[in-house]
C-alpha cells in the first residue's frame, strides 16, 4: 500500500471524478512510491522485491564507521524507526557472542546513526568486508511523509497518469496541428525536491 492517498493524488488530477479509476491510481501510487524509495538510494526491505516508503525491516551488512568517527555507524537509510539488533563480526558469523548491547548505543533516527555511548560502551564497531549487520526498522512511519516529498510523489504520478496515452510518442497531430509531447522522464522539479532526500553515497 502506498503512503500517499489516492484522495490527495486527485487534488493534483482534477479532471479524474468519481471512483472508477481509484485502484489504478494506488497502483500508480505504489509504484511511483517505489521509484523514488530507489532514487533516494534505498534498499528494498528483507520481504518485498521494491523499495517503499513505509517503514519496514532491513538488514544492512556494512563494512564498519569511518576511520574519522569510529563511535559512528552511518547506515544507508534515513530515517531509522528502532534497532533490532546489531552485531560486529569481522568473520561475518554473527553470533550471540558478536550482539552489542543495545544499551550502550543510542540511535539518531533522521541522521541514521548508531552512535556508542563513551561511558558504557565494552564493545566497538569492527572494520571489515561486511563485518557489521544491523537488522532495523527503516522508512517514514505512517504519518510522518514529509509534506515536500509527498508533493513531489504527486507531481510525478500525475504526469505519468496523464502521459498515458501518449506512450511511446513524441508528438501527436490534432486537427492537422501537430502537438510536441513533454519528456517521460522524471520532471526537473521533482528532482530538485527529491534532492533533499537522496542517501549522500548516491549524489555525484
Amino acid at each position: 500500500m502506498p503512503m500517499v492517498t489516492v484522495t490527495t493524488l486527485k487534488q493534483y488530477l482534477p479532471e479524474v471524478t468519481g471512483d472508477a479509476a481509484n485502484t489504478d491510481l494506488e497502483a500508480l501510487l505504489d509504484r511511483v512510491e517505489a521509484a523514488t524509495a530507489r532514487y533516494m538510494g534505498w534498499r528494498k526491505p528483507d520481504n518485498l522485491a521494491s523499495p517503499r516508503m513505509l517503514a519496514s525491516t532491513h538488514t544492512f551488512y556494512l563494512d564498519g564507521p569511518t576511520n574519522e568517527n569510529p563511535q559512528v555507524l552511518q547506515l544507508p537509510m534515513r530515517p531509522v524507526q528502532s534497532i533490532a539488533s546489531i552485531h560486529s563480526d569481522v568473520d561475518r558469523q554473527y553470533g550471540s557472542d558478536t550482539l552489542i548491547d543495545a544499551a550502550t548505543y543510542s540511535l539518531d533516527k533522521y541522521l541514521g546513526q548508531v552512535i556508542l555511548d563513551p561511558i558504557t560502551a565494552t564493545d566497538y564497531f569492527e572494520r571489515g568486508f561486511r563485518s557489521i549487520k544491523v537488522v532495523c526498522e527503516a522508512g517514514y512511519a505512517n504519518s510522518e511523509l514529509p509534506n515536500d516529498l509527498e508533493h513531489g510523489i504527486c507531481v510525478w504520478a500525475s504526469q505519468l497518469h496523464r502521459n498515458k496515452a501518449t506512450q511511446g510518442k513524441d508528438s501527436i497531430t490534432q486537427r492537422a496541428a501537430t502537438i510536441s509531447i513533454s519528456p517521460k522522464t522524471m520532471p526537473k522539479e521533482v528532482a530538485e525536491i527529491f534532492a533533499a532526500f537522496r542517501e549522500p553515497r548516491q549524489i555525484l
